[in-house]
């Protein structure tokens, strides 16, 4: 697996640390990383299911006025 590393803002990786209740920092932002991650394939999944069946009603547009 590949690695990146990046700086971030100390106190910003406290906070994390304190709020996920993860002891090292590393561990507490991949945690909140991967959890971003799977909120956005769950929301990814919920609309396309919503967006897949709208595609499938058949709608016949509409005749210009006039």
């Amino acid at each position: 697996m590949a690695k990146v590393s990046i700086g971030l803002d100390a106190e910003l990786v406290v906070e994390v640390m304190v709020l996920a209740g993860i002891g090292s920092p590393q561990d507490a932002i991949e945690a909140v990383v991967r959890d971003y991650v799977a909120r956005g394939h769950r929301t990814e999944a919920r609309t396309g299911l919503r967006d897949q069946g709208l595609r499938e009603v058949d709608v016949k547009p509409r005749e210009p006025e006039g």
